[in-house]
């Protein structure tokens, strides 16, 4: 149907037209809404029934259009259109037919028509008069919370902190001890059945995979699919509604709201922060050609990075269709004001940003000086949180791990890549000489990456906090289909296996997929031990993939994006091996909350903290087999698969700290180094496939000892 005129009625100018959104105060709202090159902007009220009022806007005052609407309460449900010109050669793309969110909407309500009906024509971005209204969702008016939350935020140190990555439904949406009707919500997040088992395995922080309203991508709802991890953003102020319990949903926006709210305020009690993955790069309205739900109807120039020689096109840096243009004012903005209502109303203690090269893109590249990411860093509220950057987008330069400004860590791919490389790829799955040179990487990653996060100045500013260290993450294998399959098992996604990425770095240890051979997981159990002992025993921020710690399998599927399915949820089911693993895990995060030598604030320097005492050792120290000090030969001989790690705190009565590694195919004869040290307590062996095993065996300097064939030891210092 096309839209009837409607005879305007101007709203008077907002007093506070800076203030973007519709915000409630006494009397009525006040509303204003970005959209610097429309020639009109109408905002449009709709009662119960679904009828429509349309008001214009005042202004523009430098871009914003605004009012205040007199009389206007919490629920009211609301949207804009905006007149401009269609010339799509200069990048604009305005079509008043088109019903368009509220960028800074805290509710939504109604749902967005799949792009495979025959009505999806209303939505997209051409200049049929088609009313969208029928189609898409209303922005609701939502009243800020009633009280602040109870418990304060943790605020755990950087240096003591253990992530969990893990998303909202599939952890609890079979977990035995949650009531079904709380089951995959940010309720059932909260139950006391999630919590006990968050603080026993003894996590500081979810990492939750992204919670703000998203949509579907066409493509997948074309393939009978839909988007399960929820990296295609509809809004950045709303939470997303489906993973709130059915109750909260037919109670509205606020009662959404306020339980994502009181699942943070539980898990704080807990001790346990909330960090949200935001994707402020890019949006779910995809390429030109797709949907107009918001930003491309209200400013498409303005909100999306063109081509500045071609702006009809855009300059896609996400590989999504769009990425929101950072070098404009109102997306900086945009962005800030959105965390900032995370933090300060819903009470998050930090985030991951998706694709964060993008949101430091100037139009010559990356900086690390870019306004957002000084705004970020140096806002109150902000940059004491907690601050983590995917370091890379597929732009032009876009691989900058390391390059991001104090006090953010990053994700560290060259741990992830080499953890694996070591263990599988030249460890276990493969004999004879290696064609690379191992151990120098391999120490580089275990003392906390300083060739990438120790060039500040002045040097070592963030410390090895800032490498935030993972062998899997949601993108990927899990730890365990990383020892189960040499390829991708991706046919469930409809892409013919096309999709996910090749670069796998896994081995199956002789076997693809499930299989009974004892032997076969037997080594598969060792090397997921390995690989997580390397994980939670190295210098850096450790980030532990929901699921790993029992062997989660997604059944070979390494881009699992759109399984909402039993490929993505969790399986409680566990066997005895699987809690055996878990209790590992478990064990192996409480040794580093414990000692501190396991979790440096600064870089190694390699000296004597107090050279006049030589009862302590230097901070690190590196040996061969033989315990031997490390010499340039050793270091760059390919053959180098042994290596021990001497870390001390010089500290009395603190634990010093020995990492053995036996990356060889074989039993090693390991002679532990003579310092005239203290004894050494054998603290864990990944040889042991249950901590049962574990003894108080103590080990003279000097001593040499037998090591087990692809296995990982820690030794700490009888205090």
């Amino acid at each position: 149907m096309s839209i009837d005129p409607v005879v305007p009625t101007t709203l008077p100018p907002s007093p506070d037209p800076f203030r973007l959104g519709l915000r409630l105060v006494d009397g009525g709202a006040t509303v204003a809404v970005y959209a610097a090159h429309a020639t009109a902007v109408d905002v449009c009220l709709f009662d119960d029934e679904g009828n429509e009022t349309r008001l214009p806007l005042a202004g523009p005052s430098y871009g914003i259009w605004h009012g205040f609407l007199e009389g206007i309460g919490a629920g009211q449900r609301y949207g804009f259109r905006a007149a401009g010109p269609w010339q799509t050669r200069k990048g604009h793309r305005y079509n008043p037919s088109r019903l368009l969110l509220d960028p800074y909407g805290r509710g939504i309500a109604g749902d967005l028509v799949p792009m495979t009906e025959p009505s999806a024509h209303a939505v997209r971005s051409n200049r049929d008069r088609t009313d969208s209204s029928p189609y898409v969702p209303r922005t609701v008016a939502v009243a800020d919370p009633a009280a602040p939350l109870q418990h304060p935020k943790p605020r755990t140190p950087w240096r003591d902190t253990v992530i969990y990555e893990t998303h909202v439904k599939g952890f609890t949406h079979d977990m035995p001890g949650v009531p079904e009707d709380l089951r995959g919500t940010y309720a059932g997040l909260a139950h006391p059945t999630s919590i006990e088992y968050l603080t026993g395995l003894g996590i500081t922080a979810v990492e939750l995979l992204p919670i703000h309203a998203f949509a579907s991508e066409p493509h997948l709802e074309g393939l009978g699919l839909g988007n399960y991890w929820g990296y295609s953003t509809m809004n950045f102020f709303t939470p997303h509604a489906p993973y709130a319990t059915r109750a909260a949903q037919d109670s509205g926006p606020e009662a959404i709201r306020d339980e994502f709210r009181g699942m943070v305020d539980l898990l704080h009690a807990a001790g346990i922060e909330v960090i949200l993955d935001v994707v402020y790069n890019h949006t779910c309205e995809g390429g030109w050609g797709d949907r107009v739900l918001s930003w491309r109807g209200l400013d498409n120039l303005a909100y999306y990075r063109h081509n500045p020689m071609n702006p009809q096109h855009y300059d896609d840096v996400t590989g999504t269709g769009n990425s929101l243009d950072f070098g404009h004012p109102a997306v900086v903005k945009m962005a800030l004001d959105s965390l900032r209502y995370w933090t300060d109303v819903m009470g998050v203690d930090g985030f991951r940003f998706d694709l964060a090269v993008t949101l430091g893109r100037t139009m010559n590249g990356f900086s690390s000086d870019h306004p957002f990411l000084v705004a970020l860093t140096s806002d109150p509220s902000l940059g004491s949180s907690k601050l983590i950057a995917e370091p890379w987008d597929i732009g032009l330069g876009g691989w900058q791990v390391g390059n991001f400004p104090a006090p953010m860590g990053e994700w560290n791919d060259r741990f992830r890549d080499y953890v694996r490389t070591f263990w599988l790829e030249s460890g276990a799955a493969k004999v004879g000489a290696r064609d690379h040179a191992t151990a120098p990487e391999l120490a580089t990653r275990l003392a906390g990456s300083a060739d990438l996060f120790a060039h500040t100045e002045p040097y070592g500013l963030r410390g090895p906090a800032a490498s935030i260290n993972f062998v899997t993450a949601h993108d990927g294998f899990t730890a365990y289909d990383l020892t189960a399959y040499n390829g991708k098992h991706n046919e469930a996604n409809g892409e013919e296996n096309r999709d996910g990425s090749d670069n796998n770095r896994s081995f199956n240890h002789g076997v693809e997929g499930p299989t009974d051979d004892e032997a076969v997981m037997t080594a598969r159990r060792r090397s997921l031990r390995n690989m997580l002992g390397t994980l939670l025993l190295s210098a850096g921020t450790p980030m532990l993939l929901g699921g790993d710690e029992f062997g989660r399998t997604q059944k070979g599927n390494n881009n699992a994006y759109c399984q909402d399915s039993d490929i993505s949820w969790f399986d409680w089911n566990l066997a005895d091996w699987q809690r055996d693993l878990k209790d590992t895990v478990a064990y192996l995060i409480s040794l580093r909350s414990q000692h501190p030598v396991l979790k440096p604030a600064t870089f190694y320097d390699g000296v004597d903290r107090d050279p006049r005492d030589d009862l302590f050792r230097a901070d690190s120290a590196w040996f061969t087999v033989e315990g031997e000090h490390e010499d340039e030969d050793w270091w760059e001989d390919p053959s180098t698969r042994v290596v021990q790690f001497m870390r001390s705190l010089s500290e009395e009565g603190r634990a010093d700290a020995l990492l053995i590694v036996n990356g060889s195919r074989a039993d090693a004869d390991v002679t532990i180094p003579d310092d005239d040290g203290a004894y050494w307590r054998l603290a864990w062996d990944s040889a042991w496939e249950s901590i049962a095993e574990r003894t108080d065996e103590l080990t003279q300097p000097g001593s040499t000892l037998s090591m087990e064939a692809m296995s990982l030891r820690l030794y700490l210092s009888d205090t």
